[in-house]
């Protein structure tokens, strides 16, 4: 039989599939991932970890200026409440954050709300640093539902800018990076809580000075890298400022194909400007993508792993280590973290996200099942509690292999550009409601059931996977139409067939000869 002739426009397009496929990482794009989640995700990762190590010296400050104040030492409960509010306040914040982050893009956009972002971060610096000289425990609540502010308008913001910023081929391992920089956040306020450095009494509000030092690398930085070139001509129609991006994140000229999908996109959105919240919500279209968004999220918060992170050094006392080093075991588990988190973000364009996910939820629920069985036996055997503490290691290396980052990834890959800030607000708005609500519960759920406590999450865990099996699709080197139309069975849309969309929106165009283009021979990076 003979091979079908191949046209000019087959070679074309086969030329680009090439080219496609030897997208690398430039020093732009590396620079606005790191950078950009370095003054972001890492002030999350940071501020999850950075209250262990000072507690009982924030606890002793809140009991001397209540005695100063009111002439009497303060009661145990009201230690213990205010403790909880200046932990959980921090989630509260992040709701806030993240419910403003449509308004704010829309407004500054992707960049220009990042570098705002920052101002949050660098005022609760200053009121978290100086409330103990005023004192004034009042101004570390405060500090920390700024910060916490701060931290809801990044996990959303960020996640968005380099989704968009990124060549689909690379697009996840450019996304966990968001990943990879909150885990460094968490090590490294782990490293700095240590009494060799700032965990001691007479130095702890410096922990939280440290804040400003990420905030200001990142304005220093940024402002000199791109905005998003999808932002730029979807909804600025900024064509010459859409194609510098282009060419300054992809590291070549001729962008033109990059140029002419999200060209296409635009023409195709024409007239769906960005939708509301209550749009998204009752769009039958995004349906089941927006289920996906909120249970993957739901799954991220309360697979259990805050509760080891804001609880750790309590499991670690009653698995039987010693106190003197519970600051260093501390700091192995944020070193396993950032070590998973890394490997993640290597091997996530390989295995794709979709077994990054199921793995890394059923590889949580065996240990957590371990772990409960381990810390029922504490005192049966010696070695129990070594096996708990190797346990909490497992359980942290499985959400970091795929939990940990992808479902911020998958937010925004899941949607298209005018549905894109509405699902990231919803999915903000499940996260740290869901934090909220661990950070709250666990102390009461961990003394009613004692060492079955993570069962609970054990649920959780196994929920999550089952879900993601049977509804999930692979996202990896899709474009955002391929993915949305992957749903389009389980939404019950007609899929449209092969270039119907595309022919739809794209009017004929000649090229330097006259001859009308085809518009279905379309390949692109993006």
């Amino acid at each position: 039989m003979d091979k079908p002739k191949e046209t000019p426009a087959d070679h074309k397009m086969s030329n680009s599939e090439k080219d496609s496929a030897k997208q690398t990482f430039t020093a732009c794009l590396l620079n606005a991932a790191f950078f950009g989640a370095l003054g972001s995700s890492f002030l999350y990762g940071y501020n999850l970890s950075v209250v262990n190590a000072p507690a009982l010296y924030i606890k002793a400050f809140y009991n001397k200026t209540w005695v100063e104040r009111y002439g009497e030492p303060i009661g145990e409960e009201t230690t213990t409440l205010l403790w909880s509010v200046t932990v959980s306040i921090f989630a509260i914040g992040g709701l806030l954050g993240a419910l403003s982050v449509s308004f704010l893009i829309k407004i500054f956009g992707r960049k220009g709300t990042l570098l705002l972002n920052n101002s949050f971060a660098l005022i609760a610096a200053v009121l978290l640093s100086l409330g103990e000289t005023a004192r004034s425990f009042e101004m570390l609540i405060v500090g920390r539902f700024i910060v916490g502010v701060d931290s809801g308008i990044a996990l959303s913001v960020l996640p968005m800018y380099l989704g968009e910023i990124s060549p689909r081929r690379i697009r996840g391992s450019i996304g966990q990076f968001n990943s990879i920089l909150i885990c460094l956040g968490v090590f490294v306020g782990q490293v700095l809580g240590l009494p060799e450095f700032l965990g001691r009494e007479s130095r702890w509000n410096y922990l939280f000075s440290f804040l400003a030092l990420p905030a200001l690398l990142q304005l220093c930085v940024l402002p000199f890298l791109p905005e998003s070139p999808r932002y730029l001509l979807i909804e600025r129609r900024d064509e010459a400022a859409a194609e510098k991006a282009f060419q300054r994140f992809l590291g070549k000229e001729d962008v033109s194909e990059e140029l002419e999908e999200v060209h296409a996109e635009a023409r195709a959105q024409e007239n769906l400007h960005v939708v509301s919240v209550l749009q998204l919500l009752k769009s039958p279209t995004v349906r089941w993508q927006l289920i996906t968004v909120v249970i993957t999220m739901a799954c991220y918060q309360l697979c259990g792993l805050n509760a080891i992170w804001y609880y750790t050094n309590g499991i670690l006392r009653e698995a039987g280590f010693a106190e003197s080093v519970l600051p260093y075991i501390t700091l192995s588990t944020g070193a396993i973290e950032t070590l998973a988190a890394i490997i993640s973000g290597l091997v996530i364009e390989r295995i794709g996200r979709k077994p990054l996910l199921i793995f890394g939820f059923s590889a949580m629920a065996v240990f957590f099942s371990l772990l409960t069985v381990f810390l029922n036996f504490l005192d049966s055997m010696s070695w129990m509690p070594y096996l708990s503490y190797i346990s909490i290691l497992a359980v942290i290396a499985s959400f970091c292999s795929g939990p940990g980052g992808i479902p911020f990834i998958l937010t925004g890959e899941l949607f298209e550009q005018s549905y894109r800030p509405a699902a990231f607000m919803i999915a903000g708005t499940v996260n740290w409601l869901s934090n909220f609500a661990v950070g709250l519960l666990f102390p009461f759920i961990q003394e009613a059931l004692e060492s079955f406590s993570f069962l609970v999450f054990v649920g959780v865990c196994v929920f999550g996977a089952i879900y993601l099996y049977i509804v999930l699709p692979e996202t990896k080197n899709k474009t955002f139409m391929d993915i949305s139309q992957s749903f389009s069975k389980i939404n019950k849309i007609p899929i449209p067939p092969p270039c119907h969309e595309m022919e739809l929106v794209l009017d004929s165009k000649l090229d330097a000869n006259g001859k009308e283009q085809p518009v279905c021979k379309i390949e692109s990076s993006l």
